[in-house]
C-alpha cells in the first residue's frame, strides 16, 4: 500500500514539474523581474525630474534675491 502511495506521489511530482515548465518556469520570472526593474528606473528618473523642477520653482533666482535685498534696505 505504501509503495502505491510512493508511485502516485512521484507521478504527481513529475506532472507538477511539467506544468511549471509549461507555464513559463524560471525564465518567465526573470523576464517579469527585468520589466519591473525597467519600470522602477523610469519612475526614479521621473521623480528626480519632478523634484528638480519643484526645487527650481521654490528657490528664488540669484538676480531676484539681489533686487529684493536692495529694495528692503
Amino acid at each position: 500500500m505504501s509503495l502505491l502511495a510512493l508511485v502516485i506521489g512521484v507521478i504527481a511530482l513529475v506532472i507538477a514539474v511539467l506544468a511549471y515548465q509549461k507555464a513559463g518556469g524560471v525564465r518567465d520570472l526573470q523576464e517579469q523581474a527585468e520589466a519591473l526593474r525597467f519600470v522602477a528606473d523610469n519612475l526614479r528618473e521621473k521623480t528626480a525630474d519632478a523634484l528638480d523642477k519643484l526645487e527650481k520653482s521654490l528657490r528664488k533666482p540669484e538676480g531676484k534675491k539681489e533686487k529684493e535685498e536692495k529694495t528692503e534696505k
